[in-house]
């Protein structure tokens, strides 16, 4: 299944290098807590492999964060995860 990186988790003066927001294709946030606890990749243009784990819901419109080993670069914004 793919998910797609909507934005970093952030508040209003700092940024979560390692937390993303990505979009599932889910309704509500019942749906989206069922993501809760799988794996995510991303991969790069040149093929290399950055894992995380979703976390738990963002909100109630289906949104999920996940918390990534490293931190993605911000090309990595609006491209496509692999959810496990």
């Amino acid at each position: 299944m793919n998910g797609m990186i909507v934005q970093f988790r952030r508040g209003r003066h700092v940024i979560e290098e390692k937390h993303f927001l990505i979009e599932v294709n889910a309704k509500d946030r019942e749906e989206a807590e069922k993501f809760v606890g799988k794996e995510v990749v991303w991969t790069s243009k040149s093929g290399k492999k950055i894992k995380g784990k979703i976390s738990g819901a963002h909100g109630n419109k289906g949104l999920v964060r996940a918390i990534f080993e490293k931190g993605l670069p911000g090309q990595a914004l609006t491209n496509e995860v692999e959810i496990k």
